[in-house]
Order: C-alpha cells, then structure tokens, then sequence
C-alpha cells in the first residue's frame, strides 16, 4: 500500500510535512475567516503568500533539480496574469460561479504559460548558465512588452480585472496543496532521479540512456504552468493587472526565495517565500517614495549573504555542526542512547533486511562450474570441453 507516492513500510512524517504545514494553514486561516477574525489587509496578506509560495517552488524545479538558471519566471506570470485573466473577464459574462470562472482561468493561464515555458524550454537544449539566464531575461521582457502593447489588455494602462475577494488565499492554498502533492511525487519517482541525474553530470545522464531532451522540456512545461496558475492568482488580487508589476527586479525577488531557502529543497521554498513575502509587505507600508529603492537593497544584500555563506570554505566547519541534519543526528544519537532496546527492535523489524528479500534461489545453494585442466591438449587447435 503506498501514500502519496510512498510504500507504507518506508513511510516517514518528513515524507508528507509539507502537506502537514499547508494543509493546517489552509484548516486554520479558512475557518478564522469565515468567522471573521481576519482583517481585510491579513487576507491579501495571505494571498500573495500562496502565489509567492507557487512561484518559489515552481523555479526551485528548475534552478534546483534541473540546474538550470532562469530569470524569466516572472515572463511565465505576466503570459498566464493577462491571458488568463482576460479570458476570465469573457467568461464571467455567461458563469454565474466566481469559482469556477477562477479555476477555469488558472487552467488557461496555466496552459498558456506552459506553451511559452515550451518556446523557452527548446534553447534550453543547448544553452547553460549565463547564455540561459539572458535568454529568459530577454523572453521575459519581451512577454511583457507585447502585453504592455496589446489594445485588448488596455496597453500602459493596464488589465481591469474583477477581484474574486477576501478568499482568494482559500483557492491559493488548495492550488499548493495540489502542486506539492505533483511535485513531490514527481521528485522521488524514477523521474524525478532522471532530472537530478541531469543536473549532476548531464554527459553521464546521456551515457545512461536518459533522454535528457524530453525532461529539460518537461520540467520548463510543468514550472511554467504553474507560474501562469499563479498570475491568474494575481490578477484576481490587484487591479489594474500592469506590466510594470513583472519586471526582472520580480524575478530576482523569486529566486532569491529559491536561494534563501536552499537548491532542492521545496520546505525551505515554502517558508523563504512566506518570510520575503512578509517582509516585502512590512517594507512596503513603512517606506514610500526615494527610501521604497531600500528595498530592492536588502534583496541584494540577502542574495549576497546567503551566496556567501553556501561557498566560503571559512564557514564550511560551521555548517557542519549547525546544519538541521547535524542537529537531527545529535538528536537521533540521544534518543538511540535513551532507548537502545526500541532502535534494535526497529532494525530486527526492518522489511529490507537481507534474509526477508526473497529471491529465487536459496541464498545457502552453492552453484559450482566444472573446471578442466589442460593436461591432454596436444596442440594449439585443440580445446577443453565443458563437462
């Protein structure tokens, strides 16, 4: 029997701790909601949590697993914000649901978004590191122009778009509940080896018959389109929708959330980009006018702090004592020295022990080969036989 992906006897709680947090913030923020014990400000609060929140593991799949740099994250956003929110207008005329205008226009913007994530994933094939990261630098600055100069989404003005309300961040926490539960199963299936694989040494991933095309298409697909999900997201919260909002600074908000929180790994995806999103919302309300550029300075500096402290072998000492594993083994050894009687029995119970795997000859069967000398052979043609 398997949950979420995993076999019931490898089951652990950091398998689904994730879902755990989310799912409990969806529980507990829901239901002070609907008794109104939320302000209006904590609502919007909470949605740009969720779409920072999907924007940050979404490139975290392809700066962390795939090993691709992208700075066109935003680019994906704005195609999916303006497309699918225009969309969403049309259909709001003939649907009376609110909901089901939303979720059909997250499904547009997604597609959308992941047909561009398609057009970029294709240079992707052949270009790494810089040249990349200028290719979608570039994609996402022209995406945003064409939308900037389209009459049907107001040009400089902007997209008018209907807010869907206070309840916004419901929708965005469901629509994270459902990424995580894609992604991570995503990640530890033969798949998702297949991606890492890629990142590691993508000439070995060839040897090995990896078809590293299809999954570096794949994985811009997939994050794309949860980038598009996430500008519809956007686009129910603020009107105007306007292009100035997807800028390049944008994009490097998002990545310093998937750097913050560490390459590959979506728990700490999840909570640098509640933290920035958070700090970004303080910073916004206290500076105004020439001191709002501080702002993009504290990017910067945290960019440059935690770059700093992942590759200056200085503090490579101190990382390896204060690390969250090393504190988990510390952790482990205690309860191991407290309770030696149970971390036997565990190891006794364990279903991957070698005498329960079963094969399909006895592992006490000696299997032997006939061996003949070469006494007997008179010339060089001559040869031994097999008995």
């Amino acid at each position: 029997m398997t949950y979420f992906g995993y076999v019931k006897n490898d089951f652990k709680f950091k398998h689904i701790v994730n879902y755990v947090i989310v799912g409990a913030a969806l529980i507990l923020f829901t239901v002070l909601q609907l008794v109104g014990a939320i302000p209006r400000s904590t609502s919007y609060l909470l949605t740009q949590i969720s779409y920072s929140i999907i924007l940050s593991v979404s490139l975290n799949l392809v700066v962390g697993f795939l090993g691709e740099l992208s700075l066109g994250h935003a680019g994906f956003m704005c195609a999916g914000a303006y497309i699918g929110c225009y969309f969403g207008g049309i259909l709001s005329e003939y649907i009376g649901s609110k909901l089901l205008v939303l979720i059909i226009s997250m499904l547009i913007g997604g597609i959308v978004a992941a047909v561009f994530g398609l057009i970029v994933g294709l240079p992707a094939l052949r270009l790494k590191g810089d040249y990349l990261a200028i290719v979608t630098l570039a994609f996402g600055e022209i995406v945003r122009n064409l939308c900037k100069n389209v009459p049907w989404f107001g040009k400089s003005l902007g997209l008018s778009t209907k807010t869907y309300g206070v309840k916004l961040f419901i929708v965005g926490f469901a629509v994270i509940l459902i990424m995580l539960i894609l992604l991570q199963n995503l990640i530890r299936s033969k798949h998702g080896r297949a991606i890492t694989a890629i990142r590691d040494n993508e000439i070995a991933a060839r040897a090995m018959g990896i078809n590293v095309t299809y999954y570096k298409l794949f994985v811009f697909v997939f994050s794309a389109f949860f980038a598009g999900v996430a500008g519809v997201l956007y686009g129910n919260y603020a009107t105007p929708v306007l292009y100035s909002f997807f800028s390049y600074n944008y994009s490097i908000e998002i990545l310093v959330m998937v750097v913050l929180g560490g390459m590959g790994n979506i728990t700490g995806s999840i909570i640098s980009a509640t933290l920035i999103t958070i700090a970004n919302f303080i910073l916004t309300t206290k500076l105004s006018g020439d001191l709002a550029a501080i702002k993009n300075l504290v990017y910067a500096l945290i960019l440059m702090v935690v770059v700093i402290f992942n590759n200056a072998p200085a503090l490579q000492s101190f990382k390896e004592k204060f690390s969250f594993a090393a504190l988990n083994d510390r952790l482990m050894e205690k309860k191991r020295a407290k309770n030696p009687e149970k971390f036997a029995a565990d190891i006794r119970n364990d279903s991957a022990q070698w005498s329960r795997i079963p094969t399909k000859i006895s592992m006490d069967e000696i299997l032997s080969t006939d061996v003949v000398s070469n006494e007997g052979i008179r010339d060089e043609g001559d040869k031994p036989s097999a008995k």
